[in-house]
């Protein structure tokens, strides 16, 4: 079968091509632009990729570089029906860009997804060229001499609504920025993307109408760069307003840019255009050289600066620290004094005490003993924090340590009319550890914080050996445990959202240190619970 070749070109490239026939700068005016346009869009689609806003921006330049495929393809290509394919097809793509700003545009300023009736609208208005592609409207005949169409009505359809579109927007842009107060970051926002818009629309606008009025197509060539405009500004308004990392989009706009430019200067055909190239690749490596320079200054001054303060935070930390210590220590020792002599008033050793005296005492005596254990508490999540705590550890059976702690919590579950049970499968328990720091701070602080958050009901204490592994259990059917509360409980200081409405006296320490004090046994400790007012279990696992 014979084709028809367009009279003043040869099948030189991939047998579909001549570039020779095309415009000087083409490839150099197009593939820059494009590849510049699709990394920017890329990027920032990748960095909010669930944004709709982000997704517009992604298929806005995805449609422009379909035009541009499209508009080189008529330039370049060899056989009449390529060339015919490529303007009959083109206003589809043209169209859609200006569809698909105005929805961004929508997006950007009021940050929702517009109306459906708004949608049908834009649908209703691409329904046109849709309809007239393969009639006169779209292309009245096509001039096979020159190898180019003669554009149909259609077109003039097309340009009535890029030059209202242009309207629109800025009208949106205005209404936004004339509705926002004074100071508003949004404004500067506005203006920077309006004038990329204008620049870009603009610019493929008029410069596609006085190609189609003069039929002298090289004014095409210089439409696109408005996109230049656009992702410059744009690049600009996202280092500006601090929306993603400027140093890692400075250097991928770089490194694409470059890549573009080098690759489009292939195809520059005489030498005296490779001047053009060049200049313009310089200007755009000093351009975006000075911005990456900028941000590597502004980079090393603020980490000489967090450096600084950070020195700073780790010495008032340390004279904190010292601090906390010290006014600890002084606490507890006067708490210890205390609960001494309330002890001893309790204990007759100054002989009888009043009836009214005597409760007093008591009572003072125990809120001195739970003050005192409480700085305890605190200095000791402090030293297990800086790694201070040393741990004699020696052989000890661990089934007889949790029998004695469930032993003397009878005493308190009777008081509160709970329930404490203690079972332990056959088999040694013998283990190394420190026995007095698993005792005080992970077996005995977790049966008194059972005893502490079940109002009724009982509390089950477990011990088995599981898969070479001391397991224990202290299951209650107290307040339970929420989600939320979990992530908190074995923190510093960390509360469940309730817990202090039931125990005032709870730091938030004694699970932190029980969880410090199982780790350095090697072992685990977490926290189950089907959530609030279920009742909870925790669980120790020690290795054998």
């Amino acid at each position: 079968m014979n084709y028809l070749v367009c009279p003043d070109s040869v099948p030189s490239f991939l047998g579909f091509f001549d570039i020779s026939i095309a415009p000087t700068l083409l490839f150099y005016s197009y593939f820059p632009i494009v590849i510049v346009s699709l990394l920017l869009s890329i990027f920032i689609f990748f960095k909010d990729k669930y944004s709709l806003q982000s997704k517009l921006l992604l298929l806005i330049s995805i449609l422009f570089s379909l035009w541009i495929l499209t508009a080189i393809i008529g330039w370049i290509a060899v056989y009449a029906s390529t060339v015919h394919f490529s303007w009959q097809i083109i206003a589809v793509f043209e169209m859609l860009v200006f569809i698909f700003a105005l929805y961004f545009v929508a997006v950007f300023l009021n940050k929702k997804d517009i109306d459906f009736k708004y949608k049908l609208l834009l649908g209703l208005a691409f329904l046109p060229v849709i309809a007239s592609l393969p009639t006169a409207l779209n292309m009245v005949s096509f001039d096979l001499i020159n190898c180019q169409a003669n554009n149909g009505y259609i077109w003039e359809y097309v340009y009535i609504f890029e030059v209202s579109s242009i309207v629109i927007m800025m009208y949106m842009f205005f209404n936004k920025f004339r509705s926002l107060a004074k100071g508003d970051q949004f404004r500067k926002q506005i203006v920077i993307l309006a004038i990329g818009i204008f620049l870009f629309l603009g610019m493929f606008t008029a410069t596609n109408v006085l190609g189609d009025s003069l039929l002298v197509y090289e004014f095409n060539l210089i439409g696109p760069i408005g996109m230049v405009a656009f992702v410059a500004l744009l690049a600009f308004m996202i280092v500006r307003f601090k929306t993603f990392n400027t140093k890692l989009i400075g250097a991928q706009a770089l490194v694409g840019a470059l890549t573009a430019i080098i690759f489009a200067a292939l195809f520059v055909r005489e030498i005296d255009d490779v001047r053009y190239v060049l200049v313009g690749s310089i200007l755009l490596v000093i351009a975006v050289g000075i911005m990456l320079v900028r941000g590597v200054k502004r980079e090393i001054a603020q980490r000489e600066k967090i450096e600084k303060l950070a020195g700073e935070l780790a010495a008032t930390n340390e004279r904190q620290e010292t601090l906390i210590h010290f006014i600890g220590h002084e606490v507890k020792g006067f708490l210890t004094k205390d609960a001494g002599a309330f002890s001893a008033l309790c204990d007759g050793d100054f002989g009888p005490l009043p009836d009214g005296l005597r409760p007093f005492a008591c009572q003072a005596l125990e809120e001195s003993r739970r003050g005192a254990d409480s700085v305890a508490n605190i200095l000791k999540a402090s030293n297990l924090k800086k790694g201070t705590v040393t741990y004699a550890k020696a052989p000890f059976d661990l089934k007889a340590l949790v029998a004695e702690a469930v032993e003397k919590a009878k005493t308190t579950a009777e008081q509160k009319k709970l329930t404490i049970t203690f079972a332990a499968d056959d088999g040694s328990y013998q283990m190394t550890g420190d026995k007095a720091q698993i005792n005080d701070h992970v077996i005995r602080n977790l049966i008194d914080n059972a005893l502490n958050y079940t109002a009724t009901g009982t509390v089950a204490v477990s011990l088995k050996n599981d898969a070479g592994e001391f397991v224990v259990s202290v299951k209650d059917s107290g307040i339970g445990i929420t989600e939320e509360d979990k992530k908190r409980l074995f923190t510093e200081g960390g509360h469940g959202k309730d817990s202090q409405k039931i125990n005032v006296h709870s730091t938030g320490y004694g699970l932190y240190i029980a969880k410090q004090i199982t780790e350095a046994h090697g072992g685990t400790i977490r926290a189950e619970s089907e959530g609030q007012g279920k009742g909870s279990t925790f669980v120790v696992e020690f290795p054998v």
